[in-house]
């Protein structure tokens, strides 16, 4: 038996034994063809949390069984049938005193043959390797699909400590030492979603980081930058490596199915290859998970208009909108256009037709897809982030033609983000856009994730404005810095100023005073 086969004849074995799905085989010999450099298919097994260590230990006996078959089949010297395979160190992970008798098999090949692969028929004809009960023996095995997974498989140990693995009654220990795969990367980000990370962050000489509640916490050992840039590559297809090295910088998803996507920017710095993943829920939330008040949701009952959600970075803008655009998936049978750098959450059709376009993926720029979009027929057009001059005016443009546009917009309050709108355009062009962001406008909500006081993560504070006759005339005689005072009068309409909504919240004992002044846009209105 070629060396080159010893991974697939362990795969072939797992779904042979029930522990893995074809599909799932498949899967795995996919993601290990993305590595730069090969890893053991155990360590994969291990790392995608498929299989247990009492399962891999049966596994690795079972395989050696079959290989002394097939060296007896063919006349060659056997070794003894019972010993264990150990586990084949890498660069990256080490296995210290294997046993001494154990036959060193190599398993770092990587089968590109999805059907060689799942192909388990020579395995379930070897009469040698006998019945199931010899395997689930070693470990627990469901008989009807892929076993279940032990509880502490998705701990912190998992990736960063040492684990005792039974071998054949020597005791090996397995300890990662470095970031070695996107499979390891993988359990990270599982664990990131357990603990209600918003963030991942993978720098080079830097242990691992999740921002937990709004705090980054250190996770692992320090990465290499040589490792770092190959966890973050293991991420790409070869054209976003491309873009990678030519350009510096990449956005772009990635998603474990079953547990969340995650919108990636990978970059290059001083120190080596970075990559930043916002963990993104597979389900768009509702407002009431937000914690946002249920009368945001009138924002969705517009025919046309521009609906903003804005605030600085990491501040909730994305699930915000998210949330809009479900209430009118769920709600009305329109056509839903969203155009996003890259999709983030993924809208399945419900009462409403839902197209979602990536930028580069789906269409070249923002601009362009929105160009387009006005010959789509939609009738909500989603745009991830007006970012520019282009997208800004066409997004103002489609509103006005009789669409409903949602977007986000990087700006400090909602007279911010008027002032935005209009100083992106040319001195001369103003006073137009003045008139048309007037009657087209129907709302800003500004927002910012506060640290709760019980440091049970984090509350949305809100400015909220609603476009009114009062805000239209001053829009148009660029008097935006008055809108404060309508603001405050305008409660009945529901908008509301931001350092009143961190009042309401310090009242409330939700948030404290010190939290609070912080964020306050006049702190003084917070006395000590």
């Amino acid at each position: 038996m070629a060396d080159s086969g010893n991974d697939a004849i362990l795969g072939r074995l797992a779904v042979h034994f029930k522990m893995l799905t074809k599909e799932q085989l498949v899967e795995v010999t996919a993601q290990r063809g993305r590595l730069k450099e090969p890893v053991p298919m155990e360590q994969t097994l291990l790392a995608m949390e498929l299989i247990s260590q009492p399962q891999l230990v049966s596994l690795l006996k079972a395989r050696a069984q079959y290989l002394e078959n097939q060296r007896k089949k063919a006349g060659e010297a056997a070794t003894p049938a019972a010993q264990a395979v150990p586990v084949t160190p890498t660069q990256q992970d080490r296995v210290s005193e294997p046993s001494p008798d154990a036959a060193s098999v190599p398993t770092n090949a990587v089968v590109a043959d999805d059907e060689a692969v799942v192909n388990d028929d020579a395995i379930a004809n070897d009469d040698v390797l006998g019945n199931d009960d010899a395997l689930v023996n070693g470990g627990p095995v469901a008989s009807d699909g892929p076993a279940a997974h032990d509880d502490a498989a998705a701990s912190e140990e998992e990736v960063a400590n040492d684990h005792t693995v039974a071998n054949n009654g020597v005791a090996s220990k397995l300890r990662v030492t470095g970031m070695a795969s996107g499979s390891l990367l993988d359990t990270i980000l599982r664990k990131a979603v357990t603990l209600g990370a918003s963030d991942v962050h993978v720098h080079a000489n830097t242990p691992i980081l999740m921002r937990v509640h709004g705090r980054l916490q250190t996770f692992g050992e320090v990465i290499e930058p040589s490792k770092a840039d190959a966890v973050v590559r293991s991420l790409l297809v070869d054209s976003q490596r491309e873009v990678l090295d030519s350009a510096g910088q990449l956005d772009f998803a990635y998603e474990i199915e079953g547990v969340a996507r995650f919108r990636c920017n990978a970059y290059r710095q001083h120190n080596g290859t970075d990559a930043i993943l916002r963990v993104i829920p597979p389900i768009p939330p509702s407002l009431e998970q937000l914690g946002l008040p249920s009368r945001l949701a009138e924002l969705a009952n517009f025919n046309n208009g521009l609906v903003l959600v804005t605030g600085p970075s990491g501040c909730g803008k994305s699930s915000t909108l998210a949330a809009l655009v479900n209430i009118v998936n769920h709600e009305r049978r329109d056509h839903i256009l969203t155009i996003e750098d890259p999709i983030e959450y993924v809208h399945e059709s419900a009462g409403c037709v839902v197209n979602q376009r990536e930028v580069l993926r789906h269409t070249e720029s923002f601009g362009r897809a929105l160009r387009a979009a006005l010959r789509e027929d939609p009738d909500i057009i989603s745009i991830g982030e007006l970012r520019d001059l282009e997208t800004i005016s066409l997004a103002i443009t489609a509103a006005e033609t009789g669409h409903l546009v949602f977007g986000t917009l990087h700006t400090h309050d909602t007279m911010s983000t008027i002032d935005r709108l209009i100083g992106v355009f040319q001195p001369e062009e103003q006073p137009q856009v003045r008139t048309m962001l007037s009657e087209s406008l129907r709302a800003v909500v500004s927002q910012r994730l506060v640290p709760r006081a019980d440091g049970e993560g984090r509350v949305p504070a809100l400015e909220i404005l609603m476009n009114n006759g009062a805000v239209g005339n001053l829009i148009r005689a660029d008097k935006t810095f008055q809108l404060g005072s309508v603001l405050q009068t305008g409660g009945a309409q529901g908008m509301v100023l931001l350092d009143d909504s961190l009042a309401k919240l310090v009242a409330e004992g939700t948030v404290a005073r010190d939290v609070a002044v912080r964020f306050a846009t006049e702190p003084s209105k917070f006395p000590a």
